[in-house]
């Protein structure tokens, strides 16, 4: 049991596995190309490869700009990778002419060593899946038993920041522990799926402190349980909890999709109501399950690409309830597919409702914010998500929010712009809460 526990933790980054497949691929490579007469065969395998790789960057241009299958542009690493892949599988399937059986099955082996490495190299560049575990799906969070608290426990307002006055407890843990929890529409009546919950090694003793808390909401499409494995949390707030005697924010990754392939904008329309069940049922959940500081500037709203869409549509339309803002990689406005159909099934076909939820219309109605925090950041090569977060970042400004801004270098719109967004927000989040100093 423990070897297969390790076998699932192996990562498909960096390390046995990719360089396994690296080295496979490369040998298949020579083992196809090596046909007699040389010159007519290395003539044919350089015509194809070409072709191979035209034909890929075709496809990637044709689903990635045209039919925008995925929502972003993809990044030209993303569709090297995509293009080598087919070249490869061109090479291997020319070889098949005229070619005795050995051959043939050497050709069909290495179509999949080159599928293989080409889905390899394209998960590095987003970091989609980083373990064995996480490309198949096997998810290793376990519920949370939380108790309901009885009673309203008060909470005296601390005449000092927290860095100043918390002591490490005995017996403290090391690092905080991450589970699922089950949190009801019971006004929205959304049907969410499990929410993830990191509690930090400060939540985890006996009399432990209230803390600050985080709502973060992941991209689409995706489920609370993907901001743990592709974008890393509990290792980023395990490091930033080592650095501070424990101290780290409580962090709840509600369910804001219904489904992966769903996406309901955190509004309450047709799509369903999870607008009230984030504002509402998420919130009420918190107070009443976990020891969390009340009152807004101990309160933030995070996430990642349509997550970060939300973040400051929620953020400015409920500024008494959330001080602070992350946006990573955010759109302008909500979106499901395109404009007109966003408007069609979201607002009910009105272009004025739409217009009012965008991220100027919505700080323009809230200003001034001088009392948010907005955090805005942005992945370098990302040429499609980058210039919005620009524009949103400018407005925020303008509404006099406290505006602070980082470009994650050499990224694109991947699950690396969301750990670099973790990493470097959350020193300003913890320094604005009075948990650092």
């Amino acid at each position: 049991m423990k070897v297969i526990t390790t076998l699932l933790n192996w990562s498909l980054i960096n390390g046995v596995i990719p360089i396994t497949i690296d080295v496979l691929s490369l040998v298949a490579l020579v083992l196809v190309v090596s046909r007699r007469p040389a010159r007519r065969w290395t003539l044919t395998f350089a015509i194809a490869a070409v072709f191979g790789a035209a034909l890929g960057f075709a496809l990637a241009w044709y689903l990635g700009d045209v039919k925008n299958d995925f929502g972003i542009v993809l990044a030209i690493s993303t569709r090297a990778w995509f293009a080598a892949g087919v070249a490869g599988v061109a090479i291997a399937l020319v070889s098949l002419w005229r070619a005795p059986r050995r051959r043939i099955v050497l050709a069909v082996a290495a179509i999949g060593l080159f599928s293989l490495v080409s889905a390899a190299g394209i998960n590095a560049t987003i970091g989609q899946y980083p373990t064995v575990a996480d490309a198949l799906g096997l998810a290793t969070t376990r519920p949370l038993h939380l108790t309901k608290r009885t009673g309203v426990i008060p909470i005296v307002a601390a005449s000092q920041p927290l860095w100043k006055t918390w002591q490490p407890r005995a017996g403290m843990p090391q690092r905080g522990t991450v589970g699922t929890a089950t949190i009801p529409g019971t006004v929205s009546h959304f049907a969410a799926r499990s929410a993830v919950v990191y509690l930090p090694p400060a939540a985890l003793v006996k009399r432990a402190p209230a803390l600050p808390v985080i709502i973060f909401l992941g991209g689409q499409p995706g489920s609370p349980e993907t901001v743990i494995t592709s974008g890393q949390l509990p290792e980023i707030m395990n490091a930033f909890a080592a650095a501070h005697h424990g101290l780290a924010p409580i962090v709840v990754i509600p369910d804001q999709l219904g489904a992966s392939q769903l996406n309901p904008m955190c509004l309450d329309s047709a799509l369903g109501n999870v607008e009230t069940y984030l504002t509402v049922d998420v919130p009420t959940w918190i107070k009443t399950h976990l020891n969390v500081l009340p009152g807004r500037k101990n309160w933030a709203i995070a996430g990642f690409s349509e997550g970060g869409t939300c973040s400051i549509q929620l953020g400015t339309k409920y500024p008494a309830m959330f001080g602070g803002i992350l946006d990573i990689s955010g759109q302008v406005a909500p979106l499901n597919g395109t404009v007109s159909h966003t408007i069609r099934v979201g607002f009910a076909g009105s272009r004025v409702a739409y217009r009012a939820q965008t991220a100027p219309a919505l700080l323009a109605a809230g200003a001034p914010f001088s009392s948010t925090l907005g955090i805005f950041v942005v992945g370098h090569d990302d040429v499609r998500y980058g210039p919005e977060t620009a524009l949103v970042e400018r407005d925020a400004r303008a509404a006099n929010m406290d505006v602070r801004s980082f470009v994650s270098p050499g990224t694109g719109h991947d699950w690396y712009t969301e750990q670099y967004g973790l990493t470097v927000g959350l020193p300003v989040l913890a320094q604005h809460w009075g948990l650092t100093s």
